[in-house]
């Protein structure tokens, strides 16, 4: 009986949430993505743009966080192991409240504190440095065994790119975790299938994901990346997990909300031109 009423509960939980307010806000880190990179002349649009809606549905509805104390007890902490996707992770924190937006519209240039790739030293909110591929996930599982040693209630959220996912310290890690049985610990993997080189599967395949994450001892559930109620759920569901890490397989598109970038592998690192910016800015209703 206890039972359905917890998953009454959940269903009830899910259907309260206002996915339009989630979207609307996602739209505005799009926004300010492209306006940032325009601004630098440099950065990755691509993955940022995949991993807009994955980082809305963590900082708008599932972590526990205070952007008025970022360094609060018992919070729950992110690490964006695909560091080069950071102008999304800078604008999601500006948009929660870390600072105001304006301020990571000096990226990349020199002084700023707004680096191409997270300095955890520099800007409130970001939990780790990162940039060498595999490495942030490797230091998320050190921080879920940490808290599971502490006894912390907070949960360790990492973010991957699938290419990132060819890296063999990303593998060394997932074992780590599910030997330590790290039920505090969710890895969500931006799965949009492209990487600076084309193809992820032409470079190196690492597909099946799911079967791979499960035969290491993983608990896999598979999303549609730009699904505000998929995403969501998925988080929820990995919240119930006992005894082993949650693998999150999100299905995304490299570029998404812009149309020319979709899909499209020349877009991992290069910022648009002024026609491109304005084309952008139209599809996305951003201030030109």
């Amino acid at each position: 009986m206890n039972l359905c009423l917890h998953k009454q509960e959940q269903e009830e939980v899910v259907s309260n949430r206002n996915y339009d307010e989630l979207k609307e806000t996602a739209r505005k880190i799009r926004v300010d993505v492209i306006r940032a990179i325009h601004e630098a002349g440099s950065g990755h649009p691509g993955g940022s743009l995949s991993a807009t809606d994955i980082l809305t549905a963590l900082y708008f509805d599932t972590m526990n966080i205070n952007p008025e104390n970022p360094k609060m007890e018992g919070r729950d902490k992110f690490v964006l192991s695909k560091g080069h996707a950071v102008p999304a992770l800078y604008a999601t924190l500006a948009e929660r409240g870390f600072y105001d937006v304006e301020e990571m519209m000096t990226l990349r240039k020199i002084g700023s504190h707004f680096q191409g790739h997270p300095n955890m030293h520099k800007v409130p909110g970001l939990e780790m440095s990162t940039g060498s591929l595999g490495q942030g996930f490797s230091v998320a599982v050190g921080m879920a065994t940490a808290g599971k040693m502490d006894g912390n209630p907070g949960r360790v959220y990492a973010l991957c790119g699938d290419g990132e996912l060819q890296e063999g310290i990303i593998w060394e890690a997932a074992l780590s975790a599910a030997h330590r049985n790290l039920d505090n610990l969710v890895l969500i993997v931006d799965w949009n299938g492209l990487q600076i080189d084309g193809k992820v599967d032409d470079v190196k395949k690492v597909t099946p994901l799911s079967g791979k994450f499960q035969t290491f001892g993983w608990h896999v559930i598979n999303v549609d990346g730009h699904s505000f109620p998929e995403i969501l759920a998925a988080l929820d569901e990995a919240k119930t997990v006992k005894g082993q890490p949650t693998a999150i397989i999100a299905k995304t598109h490299k570029g998404h909300g812009v149309s020319f970038m979709e899909d499209q592998a020349g877009w991992h690192g290069k910022a648009p031109n002024d026609e491109q910016f304005r084309q952008a800015m139209e599809e996305l209703g951003g201030v030109q």
